[in-house]
């Protein structure tokens, strides 16, 4: 793992609430005057009732800056600096600049790369922990100005930021908080000005940032004292000069999702229960967190154990509430690499992922109600490697060929509990007409047999995250299916299964072929069974 410190475990979660104390139907149906959006954090309590805590979770919403980010979906991290001409992953911070000179930098070439894949934003490593910089810092002279590239007066992130306003794509930064080159390290008041110089330098000089990348890598400075970083000064200079940008991973708005290997959970909540920051002081200081930012901003330093196996379950908000905490919304993002490392290696040149690795961490993070970042890492020639390319054009024709036609577009729709409440779908494949609470059964009458093997459900995260388990089924029997049999078990095959939908659920199975498709909502928060489509979409992969 490239980074020191991405995890911070620091409580036990007390006893689960008894077995079968919460269903699907025990919560308090909540009037329509009092079903308003919450902002993006709110107190859970002991004494909160089950319902209360019910309430709350189904209520939360994301900001907007995280519903814009989440409709990104597929982002590209790209790792280069000095370790792509050391050979390294971490560099010592002892390294000469006149070993940074690529032969045929082409941000364009990157942005063209990455697009064709179906990417939609891009995140450049500005500065890893070696502490060298891609941009002419005035704060450093271990910086590209101090290199041969350009005859010094190269710019890395600005000619970065330029190529991919120019292709459309979003442009985000990473920026090291641990930097084992800077004297001031370690003398924490006089390195957290210098890393908030370098900062204001990138959140100013670029035009618009989209996203702000940190992880926790801490260590010892020079002197021996181990660097306390002021985070909340941090989140507060980006959210004077930026207030659009995510700030992830150690930060308030998008949480690491445990691993990086491209796994999603089963159950991917961005509804995640954490204890009451004032707890977490003592517990974190060791981390490098002196202080925590205040509950505007709780995030990735609230002591959420980011690879526990159950975030958002609603055992774990009860048991958290138990303790005094707070329900932050606070979605997922995978990072991968396309590549075993993170910086190029020519010894890796083919082990570059398979089109069917790619594909299975597409489905996974995008279709697991996450965001994919895949890191693809430019060679010494400043460009990304043919092999890399290929393989991100073979991913994005496959996304393309599959997700061209929407077979359920124009069918006719029914929801099936209190009201019908969906008139049809629309050609973006989005559920028209009005809907009221209460929904048990989608269904869809797609008016022939159509033969597909990817279904797409989304939920309309603006009203909050809530189904928490259900079933997508397709008609075999006989004849036509009516008010009768719509919720019957007859005639009717169950193809797949899930837990939670959120932004975006992708299931893939055989190929079937079929008139009708329904998905049964076997437990929702709230209000029983409160499903809204957002999108609902059946396609063919030609290749599957």
């Amino acid at each position: 793992m490239r980074h020191l410190v991405k995890t911070i475990g620091v409580f036990s979660l007390a006893a689960l609430v008894a077995s079968g104390f919460y269903s699907a139907g025990c919560s308090r149906p909540v009037p329509h005057e009092e079903r308003v959006s919450l902002p993006g954090s709110v107190k859970i309590l002991p004494t909160d009732t089950v319902s209360e805590l019910i309430s709350k979770a189904a209520r939360l919403v994301p900001s907007e800056r995280q519903l814009a980010w989440q409709a990104l979906e597929f982002q590209a991290f790209v790792h280069f600096g000095m370790n792509t001409f050391t050979d390294r992953e971490w560099g010592q911070g002892t390294e000469d600049p006149k070993l940074f000179n690529p032969t045929d930098f082409d941000a364009g070439q990157w942005v063209e790369a990455v697009k064709a894949a179906g990417i939609r934003g891009l995140i450049v490593t500005t500065k890893h922990h070696d502490g060298f910089c891609l941009w002419p810092s005035r704060f450093t002279e271990h910086s590209v100005k101090s290199s041969p590239w350009r005859d010094g007066k190269g710019d890395v992130v600005g000619e970065v930021a330029a190529a991919c306003r120019k292709g459309g794509l979003k442009f985000g930064v990473y920026l090291s908080p641990w930097d084992r080159h800077e004297p001031s390290y370690g003398d924490s008041p006089r390195y957290n000005d210098h890393f908030k110089n370098q900062l204001r330098e990138l959140l100013t000089n670029y035009g618009e940032i989209s996203e702000v990348w940190f992880d926790g890598a801490c260590a010892e400075g020079s002197n021996g004292k181990r660097q306390v970083y002021d985070w909340g000064g941090y989140y507060a200079l980006i959210r004077e000069l930026q207030p659009g940008a995510v700030i992830s991973i150690i930060g308030p708005d998008a949480r690491w999702i445990g691993n990086e290997a491209g796994v999603t959970r089963e159950s991917e909540w961005s509804v995640i229960p954490v204890v009451e920051a004032e707890a977490l002081k003592d517990a974190l200081k060791p981390f490098g967190f002196d202080g925590l930012p205040d509950e505007k901003s709780p995030g990735g330093i609230a002591g959420l154990d980011a690879q526990a196996a159950d975030l958002g379950s609603f055992e774990r908000i009860a048991a958290v509430a138990r303790q005094s905490g707070r329900l932050l919304w606070y979605p997922g993002q995978v990072d991968v690499s396309i590549r075993p490392g993170w910086f190029y290696h020519a010894a890796e040149d083919d082990k570059v992922k398979t089109l069917a690795q790619l594909l299975d961490i597409y489905y996974t993070s995008v279709g697991g109600n996450a965001q994919l970042l895949l890191n693809i890492p430019p060679d010494k020639r400043g460009r990304i490697h043919e092999n890399d390319t290929q393989k991100l054009k073979d991913l994005g024709d496959r996304l393309r060929a599959t997700f061209a036609v929407n077979l359920a577009e124009g069918a006719k729709t029914e929801m099936v509990f209190d009201l019908t409440a969906v008139d049809g779908i629309d050609r973006r494949g989005r559920a028209t007409g009005y809907m009221k609470r209460g929904v048990d059964v989608f269904s869809c009458a797609l008016g022939e047999a159509r033969s597909f093997n990817v279904a797409m459900l989304m939920e309309d995260i603006r009203q909050g995250q809530h189904v928490e388990a259900f079933a997508f089924d397709v008609w075999d029997g006989a004849g036509s299916v009516t008010d009768h049999n719509l919720l019957g078990q007859t005639g009717w095959r169950e193809i797949a299964t899930g837990t939670t939908i959120g932004w975006k659920k992708l299931l893939r199975f055989p190929t079937v072929t079929a008139e009708w498709v329904r998905v049964r909502i076997l437990k929702s928060r709230n209000d029983s069974t409160i499903f809204r489509p957002k999108t609902f979409g059946l396609y063919l992969d030609p290749e599957r």
